[in-house]
């Protein structure tokens, strides 16, 4: 499991290292230092009892600007590129504390004052799941967790000594392990934050480089492409054990322009997890009448978006089984995630699919588009 940690942790800080290549002629950078405090959400009735006060903690940033060097970086408002230390306190004894390493980008908008930002990583539960000692901690079953984090700011800089500046706005960081190991219920803080920002370099005098066009429509035909997905999940019964599964997916994508393509599709799912499951349930729950023979294989269709940004894209997918002799959750499935290009063809994904809001599998894929 560490190692399919690890393997996510090297993809995600390839965010910020998207622009390899790049003839810079421009280079700025900055930190930013925000505290937050506020409420762990209420997404699923079994926490009440980890929700016993406000978590608060710090966010630590540096972040990379872009001036417009690249076509991509202009066509996005000259977003920044970084990474991120977060410390949070969850103020409850069975949930302890979570340190996380992420890598972001920044986006803004209205003159460059509100800024978007989203983050993705690892952090370290300091007090996971234990079924002796910590068997109440039902949100974390193991100790390094898949982290994803956003924040909305309204920023102001260089206000003070040239370079110093303030921001403020809301954050909400989000802890789960995407049941690799059960339980995992998962952990949600909503919080307003407010910090200061430090550009370490004098931006006052550099300008933004236009995007220069063609004038030519953007065009690209059909592309078809082939992805294998993999990984190792649990069932929601604690102790059940860890299982490989595979995902074998086909579908087309047309562009649309520069920034996003459409997709149609179908996936096939082999998870081993679900068998166990079958198995389980059919001889703890006579009741249901649940054959143990039936068939662990499902398949589905999905369309879905995907959104350019450099060598990387966000992929955003929904999905009906087809094929689901077994219920499992719900019919509707969804992933969402990153792909990273290498090249014109290949490219590695990183996924995570869920049924509306319960997690079943984070998938590590590697694929061709044709």
């Amino acid at each position: 499991m560490r190692t399919l940690y690890l393997i996510l942790f090297v993809f995600t800080c390839s965010i910020a290292l998207a622009q390899e290549g790049t003839k810079e002629k421009t280079k700025a950078s900055s930190v930013d230092v925000n505290y937050f405090y506020g409420n762990i959400a209420n997404h699923n009735p079994d926490i009440l009892h980890l929700i016993t006060g406000h978590p608060e903690g710090i966010i630590v940033s540096w972040n990379q600007k872009t001036f417009g060097n690249e076509a991509w970086e202009a066509r996005y408002n000259y977003p920044d590129v970084g990474y991120s230390f977060i410390y949070q306190d969850l103020k409850n004894e069975y949930l302890g504390d979570n340190l996380g390493l992420y890598a972001h980008y920044n986006f803004y908008f209205l003159k460059r004052n509100l800024v978007f930002r989203i983050g993705q990583g690892l952090a370290i539960a300091s007090n996971p799941y234990d079924k002796q000692e910590n068997f109440r901690n039902i949100a974390f079953g193991s100790k390094i967790l898949s982290s994803t984090y956003v924040m909305l700011n309204y920023q102001k800089e260089n206000l003070f000594n040239s370079r110093f500046g303030i921001q403020t706005g809301l954050s909400l960081v989000h802890y789960s392990n995407a049941n690799v190991k059960a339980p995992n219920t998962s952990v949600n803080t909503i919080a307003f934050n407010f910090g200061v920002n430090y550009n370490l370099d004098d931006v006052s005098e550099i300008a933004y480089k236009p995007l220069e066009e063609s004038g030519e429509k953007f065009t690209q035909p059909i592309k078809y492409n082939i992805v294998f997905r993999s990984g190792v999940n649990e069932s929601d019964v604690v102790g059940t054990g860890q299982f490989p599964f595979y995902v074998f997916s086909g579908y087309a994508d047309k562009r649309l322009s520069h920034k996003s393509a459409l997709q149609l599709g179908t996936d096939v799912f082999l998870s081993q997890f679900l068998k166990e499951d079958i198995k389980y349930n059919a001889a703890a729950f006579p009741d249901r009448d649940i054959d143990p023979d039936s068939d662990y294989k499902r398949i589905g269709v999905f369309v879905g978006h995907e959104l350019f940004i450099n060598k990387m894209s966000l992929v955003t997918q929904i999905g009906y089984y087809a094929y689901l002799p077994y219920e499992f959750e719900s019919s509707v499935y969804q992933r969402i995630g990153l792909k990273r290009y290498f090249g014109e063809k290949w490219f590695g994904a990183l996924t995570l699919k869920t049924h509306a809001a319960k997690a079943e599998a984070l998938e590590f894929g590697v694929g061709i588009r044709l």
